[in-house]
């Protein structure tokens, strides 16, 4: 058995420092920034608000019985041949299946609004997003221990610092490098997965200027508890500023930059490139950033092509076949294999995956 050496006084002072310490916490994820965050906050107040009307009655009421019916009240009713009452079961079912659809409802609301592929319909309550805002674009790349920021239309990058305008909706598109990781600003949304191969998305907005913590909440090696980044609220004058500044950085974010910041490393500081190789997110995304490589895109199309069906045309328009229940019975659907005559179409011979017919574009067959 463990015992504290400590005396009474000094467990209680303890306990009275660790209750002040925790009475000056800010609960950012109840205390959010952003508009995003401040309504998933309040759907785990509602939530935990309906569920609480059952279980506050339910302990109370387990308190209640027991005194009331303990074996020293003789005076308490007993009632042993008792086996029904219909206004205790009409109590007893209606109340919880109640609460059930309500909170049914609350979350299949709150599914679709706060759907994180879904851009928002306001800037904050009762301030709609405004018509002529376009929002800001910002590429999101989870790296080896590290986060890599691109701004598209501005034509910078950043490791480790996230900056973007107050009040305007932020579009991010995310992936990973390597591993599963999981992209979160608690002042700003919840969490979304990033995933190599993949590319997933967020929209999101932050209403306070400010500086607030980003991290990883999903464990993706050694290095994971430092992967952490600042993310900075601004006015647009501030942005513009940091746009400014970062054009004024040294190094480009090109494939070989790319490729040697993919490379393992802890507790980066922040940094600025003052260019972006163009389509270098969507080469990330499709895992061919390194010379040679084919894109995971290039490599279905190869698939498709090795399968032997025809091979549309970008300005073909397919005709329709119907499912098995909209045809009539005894119709017949063509197939693909069969040529105008009838006869089976003999596929074109292929010496295997890299073979010339197959890597030939509709442009270098002359269609």
């Amino acid at each position: 058995m463990l015992t504290c050496p400590c005396a009474p006084a000094t467990r209680l002072a303890t306990l009275a420092a660790a209750s002040l310490a925790l009475g000056g916490c800010d609960m950012v994820v109840m205390n959010p920034s952003g508009d995003v965050a401040r309504q998933q906050a309040d759907l785990i107040l509602w939530s935990t608000g309906l569920m609480l009307l059952i279980i506050v009655p339910v302990m109370v009421l387990t308190v209640v019985f027991a005194w009331r019916y303990r074996a020293s009240n003789e005076e308490a009713e007993y009632a042993p041949e008792w086996n029904h009452s219909t206004g205790l079961e009409l109590i007893i079912w209606s109340a919880p299946l109640l609460i059930v659809i309500a909170l049914g409802a609350l979350t299949w609301v709150a599914t679709h609004t706060l759907d994180p592929y879904r851009p928002i319909g306001r800037i904050a309550a009762g301030k709609p997003v405004p018509a002529t805002q376009r929002p800001l674009e910002v590429q999101v790349v989870s790296l080896d221990w590290k986060w890599l920021f691109i701004y598209p239309e501005q034509g910078v990058a950043s490791v480790n610092e996230l900056v973007v305008p107050v009040d305007r909706q932020v579009r991010f598109r995310l992936s990973s490098s390597s591993v599963m990781n999981t992209f979160y600003v608690p002042a700003m949304a919840g969490m979304i997965y990033t995933m190599p191969g993949m590319e997933t998305k967020l929209h999101a907005v932050l209403n306070k200027t400010g500086d607030f913590e980003g991290m990883s909440a999903h464990y993706s090696g050694a290095g994971f508890s430092k992967m952490r980044f600042r993310t900075y609220s601004v006015d647009e004058a501030g942005f513009e500023k940091w746009v400014s500044r970062a054009k004024g950085a040294q190094g480009r974010l090109d494939a070989k930059t790319y490729l040697q910041l993919e490379q393992p490393s802890e507790d980066d500081t922040p940094r600025q490139f003052a260019g972006v190789e163009q389509g270098i997110f969507s080469r990330i995304v499709n895992m061919c950033v390194r010379p040679n490589q084919p894109c995971m895109t290039e490599s279905m199309h190869g698939m498709h092509a090795n399968s032997g069906l025809p091979q549309p045309t970008n300005n073909a328009v397919r005709p329709r076949t119907p499912p098995a229940f909209d045809r009539a019975p005894g119709e017949d659907v063509p197939s693909p294999r069969t040529d105008a005559a009838g006869k089976g179409a003999s596929s074109p011979a292929r010496t295997g995956s890299g073979a010339a017919a197959n890597r030939e574009t509709p442009t270098q067959k002359g269609e």
